[in-house]
């Protein structure tokens, strides 16, 4: 029965990550092992759940329908699973959070360690998006989002707050010139967003949208790039702070940026075989952001 489970799980992974290479990356195995199991589950069944290729995987009309079930059943056993830990009153089992990749570099892996000490038995899977995901089609269990929620759906942990503020490095800022007013942007090389366009409205003068000179679709390359000596960010604080008490960064037109503060909120569908489990990973983590 167990191996029935792992070879479910295998063709999951599979299918969540596009092929057998890319699953193998992630649970750390090999190419070999994912279609060994993939192949007893054809083999059960008598039917092709998937077609492979060496550019992609097409998934057959036998193997939609009963990739559904499967996560279905996965997903009732791990509510089972979850419905006797409550009772011991021991959170337990995988967890699966998902935040923006500064966000999980900054605030949540420092505390790992701790987090796993306290709770041992909780098997934390953590991913990363710059941009907002469907909890259930990604399979996660908790994401921790920034700005105004959309998703009435949802239900919402209030984290915080973070304050955005303009930043560059010492070196650039001798180099190039410390700006005095909001014009003097017009000079710089000024770090943007590809796709979070919002974040491209920084909060000075009359809230303008930027037209980064260099730009990323991620906030910790923009940080990286200002700490390099790039050009000047606008970046939240919890991502900055390590850097400006470091003096690797400092606060720039201080003055003229308005002092907005971005809701930090953890989302997450109500269900109470993870309560105990969710909880316990927002409790933990509460105390411990630095916003």
């Amino acid at each position: 029965m167990k191996s029935r489970w792992d070879d479910l799980e295998a063709l999951l992974a599979v299918v969540d990550a596009g092929g057998f290479t890319a699953a193998a990356e992630r649970l750390s195995t090999s190419t070999a092992r994912l279609s060994r199991a993939v192949s007893r589950l054809e083999k059960r069944l008598e039917t092709t759940l998937v077609h492979r290729t060496t550019r992609r995987l097409d998934i057959t009309e036998e193997g939609e329908a009963f990739i559904a079930q499967a996560r279905q059943a996965l997903g009732t056993l791990e509510t089972a699973e979850e419905a006797l830990t409550v009772r011991r009153r021991e959170p337990a089992g995988r967890l699966r959070v998902d935040a923006a990749t500064p966000f999980l570099l900054h605030q949540i892996v420092p505390h790992l360690a701790e987090f796993h000490a306290a709770y041992p038995k909780v098997r934390l899977e953590l991913t990363t998006h710059e941009t907002n995901i469907d909890l259930i089609e990604q399979r996660t269990d908790v994401a921790i989002r920034i700005g105004r929620l959309e998703d009435s759906t949802l239900h919402a942990r209030p984290l915080g707050h973070s304050r955005r503020r303009l930043v560059a490095s010492p070196a650039y800022l001798e180099r190039y010139g410390t700006p005095r007013h909001v014009e003097d942007l017009a000079h710089h090389v000024l770090l943007g967003f590809t796709h979070l366009t919002q974040l491209n409205r920084w909060p000075i003068g009359d809230g303008r949208t930027i037209q980064p000179t260099l730009a990323s679709s991620s906030g910790e390359a923009l940080l990286q790039m200002a700490e390099a000596d790039v050009g000047i960010a606008c970046l939240a604080d919890f991502l900055t702070r390590g850097a400006r008490q470091a003096r690797r960064l400092t606060v720039v037109l201080d003055d003229a940026t308005h002092e907005r503060h971005e809701p930090i909120q953890a989302v997450y569908y109500r269900n109470t075989a993870l309560h105990g489990r969710i909880n316990a990973f927002l409790d933990f983590f509460a105390d411990r952001l630095t916003l």
